[in-house]
């Protein structure tokens, strides 16, 4: 599978809306939102006049398939924070996702020059605690009920990878090149 990442346009605002709302991956995020065209249309719009965000297409197969995104890119301390989803579940792998990731380290650390990239995990999501650690993220604090959502406390497990682990530990990763740009 060929996967590559390219700026969000309009004409992928439908498919992100209908991958946002899916129970599937709302479960695993901050929010549950009730998104129209005309919310999407804003938020497109303030992403790309946010320097301090950067936000991708993912494409497998020259298909749409998610988002991924980075924040905090103007940080003076050089921590930045990352996600992402795939919606489309036939074009979901463990190969892609590995990949993925790792090839934002690369980017976020070569090219960007930060030092260190985190995020949070909702701790049940033990799936994608795992892709992180097998990536070679580590995990650096529990959370206790710290996101609530729709009256529920979700405890969040917040994981970080810095330059210097990835450097060191890179090598012994295979992985299929995906390029940021």
């Amino acid at each position: 599978m060929a996967v590559t990442l390219r700026d969000i346009g309009t004409e992928d605002l439908e498919d992100i809306i209908r991958w946002r709302m899916d129970k599937d991956i709302t479960k695993y995020m901050n929010t549950n939102p009730k998104l129209t065209l005309d919310v999407q249309k804003k938020w497109l719009a303030e992403i790309q006049g946010n320097t301090d965000v950067r936000y991708w297409l993912i494409e497998v197969d020259k298909m749409g398939a998610g988002v991924i995104n980075l924040t905090g890119l103007n940080r003076p301390d050089g921590e930045i924070g990352w996600g992402y989803y795939m919606g489309e579940r036939k074009l979901r792998s463990m190969k892609t996702a590995l990949s993925l990731e790792m090839s934002m380290y690369d980017y976020v650390f070569e090219k960007l020059k930060k030092k260190s990239v985190c995020g949070d995990v909702f701790s049940l999501n033990k799936g994608v605690i795992q892709l992180h650690k097998l990536c070679g993220c580590e995990v650096v604090e529990e959370k206790k009920g710290h996101v609530c959502k729709e009256g529920v406390w979700y405890d969040v497990t917040y994981m970080c990878m810095t330059a210097d682990r990835w450097f060191r530990i890179r090598d012994e990763k295979q992985y299929e090149k995906i390029k940021f740009a």
